[in-house]
């Protein structure tokens, strides 16, 4: 079979399995390590140490997989409206930890797509990820033709938007490779004049220290004063730069039925998050991407959305100032005296984001 043929019949089978996009590229070594690198060195990385191991692994799949010639990237649409998990004030949570998570779903058809690409051609062998290894994701995705990195950061395609997963095969087979994205955010910078932490400090240029996303998932322990008061009412991630998106305007929904919120868990209260034990947890969370930030990570999160807001009842954050977690006791001692601060002072001072309600 030649390399057209079987790259055109695997991307028939992507399709089957209900990816949304399907590309291929050359496996070669990526032609910006040195911009990870200054990105490392700069400390844009924050408290995530695991961007720096592997890193030159990050940067040659050749290393990931002995004999990897082709790089097969694909996408799968998240997307689902607000209607499909009410977010009261206090409870945001990005869509894409809405349902189940996302690693399950994609390795299931990614292992699925690897064995049918196997029956095709013995030599489809190789290995399957999401960005949960140390691949460059974004950078394969554009150079398979999927779309282009936006100035947030995320690939963009113009049918459907940047909701995306995004996962990958390295296999030793010969595929015949893709033209690569275009770039087409023009003129536009509505991601990076909305974020409201100034993480995107220019354009495709993140400082994860200071990304939501980064404090309420990434970062373990207490966060510092500005970061808390940076969360806002986001428990979970944020969606913000993507929200802004010319490119979502019209963004599809996804089929996967796998992504749709489970009725049960959605609206997550505030009170329950607060006071939640790790079997709670586990149970509510374990098989969504909510479980990334661990059971003190979502009950730290709650506490400082309950300070920031005055959302949340005083007796759940006086239950979890006595958490058995150093980090979540701490983070509501603090909410519950920003409360006492707003009620000893009014709830009218400038520059208050808190509410008088205790």
């Amino acid at each position: 079979m030649t390399p057209a043929e079987l790259s055109r019949r695997v991307k028939d089978a992507a399709r089957e399995l209900g990816f949304d996009l399907v590309g291929i590229a050359r496996a070669d070594a990526v032609d910006e390590a040195d911009l990870l690198a200054e990105w490392l060195s700069l400390g844009r990385h924050g408290t995530m140490g695991w961007m720096e191991r592997w890193r030159d692994k990050r940067v040659d799949p050749r290393l990931l997989v002995d004999g990897c010639r082709s790089i097969v990237s694909v996408g799968l649409v998240y997307y689902r409206p607000d209607r499909d998990a009410p977010q009261p004030p206090g409870t945001k949570v990005a869509r894409y930890a809405w349902g189940e998570d996302y690693h399950r779903v994609l390795k299931d058809k990614l292992h699925a797509l690897l064995a049918r690409g196997r029956a095709l051609d013995p030599a489809f062998e190789g290995r399957a990820f999401t960005d949960s290894g140390p691949v460059m994701e974004r950078w394969w995705a554009e150079r398979a033709g999927l779309g282009w990195r936006g100035k947030n950061t995320l690939l963009l395609n113009k049918r459907l938007g940047s909701f995306l997963f995004l996962g990958e095969l390295l296999v030793r087979a010969e595929l015949e490779p893709d033209a690569a994205g275009i770039d087409h955010c023009g003129t536009c910078t509505r991601c990076i004049d909305a974020c409201p932490t100034g993480a995107i400090v220019a354009p495709r240029e993140l400082d994860a220290r200071r990304c939501i996303s980064y404090w309420t998932i990434e970062h373990r322990g207490e966060l510092p004063a500005e970061a808390e008061e940076s969360v806002g009412e986001w428990l979970f991630g944020c969606d913000v730069c993507q929200d802004v998106c010319p490119w979502n305007r019209d963004a599809p929904e996804t089929r996967e039925e796998r992504f749709r919120a489970r009725s049960g868990d959605w609206p997550p209260a505030l009170d329950d998050l607060l006071v939640v034990d790790g079997e709670g947890f586990d149970a509510r969370f374990g098989e969504t991407a909510i479980e990334r930030a661990r059971r003190s990570g979502l009950a730290r999160n709650a506490a400082i959305v309950a300070g920031n807001t005055g959302l949340g009842s005083r007796q759940a954050l006086e239950t979890a100032a006595e958490d058995a977690d150093p980090t979540v006791a701490a983070t509501a001692r603090r909410a519950l005296a920003r409360r006492e601060e707003v009620r000893s002072f009014g709830s009218t001072r400038a520059g208050s984001t808190v509410s008088s309600r205790a």
